[in-house]
């Protein structure tokens, strides 16, 4: 099931002409915050249901860590995929700072290359983000393989981790992208995946 969404999904970008371009051809974009009709128009293309909760919860007969990692890696490839809508657009320059608003700005630590939270621009931090990730998957001490495997005691934590942590890409986009998800009327599709 998981490789049939990750099809559809590069499938569906491919479809609308989403393409992850060499970060060497870059545009700068306006740094403009959206105006709050926008705002209001992003909110309601969510169309948000009572029975969210629902619809993510695992289902009976699954193995609860099994469903946390497949549901991890989607939301990786997601996230990656929704950030090369906007990577040539998000530059050193355009985005010095990891950021979503002014209240919201991320340091980047990963505990082993990078003990201290340091500064990064948003380029760099989402880079750096989802090669972290990717090291955490590919681990087959963290993300076994193998059916009826075991995973380690702190699986959830680590799927938390990995989850706040591209989330913050989210906030980003909504905070610095926007527009550019309005220019290709793909905003839809963003509050989607978000939701």
């Amino acid at each position: 099931m998981y490789v049939i969404r990750c099809c559809f999904f590069s499938f569906i970008f491919t479809l609308i002409g989403f393409q992850h371009r060499d970060k060497k051809n870059t545009l700068q974009m306006s740094t403009k915050e959206p105006s709050k009709g926008l705002h209001e128009h992003a909110a309601g293309t969510l169309k948000l249901t009572s029975d969210i909760r629902e619809s993510v919860k695992c289902p009976r007969d699954e193995d609860e860590r099994e469903w946390l990692a497949v549901n991890t890696i989607d939301f990786y490839n997601q996230v990656s995929l929704l950030y090369g809508v906007v990577s040539e657009y998000c530059t050193k320059e355009t985005c010095p700072l990891m950021s979503a608003g002014p209240k919201y700005e991320f340091l980047w630590a990963d505990g082993v290359k990078y003990k201290k939270p340091i500064k990064v621009s948003a380029p760099e931090y989402v880079d750096l983000l989802m090669e972290w990730v990717e090291q955490q998957i590919n681990d087959p001490k963290l993300f076994p393989i193998e059916l009826k495997k075991t995973y380690p005691k702190n699986f959830k934590t680590i799927v938390k981790t990995i989850f706040k942590r591209l989330f913050r890409v989210y906030g980003h986009i909504y905070h610095s992208h926007i527009q550019k998800f309005v220019q290709l009327d793909a905003e839809s599709h963003l509050n989607s995946c978000f939701k």
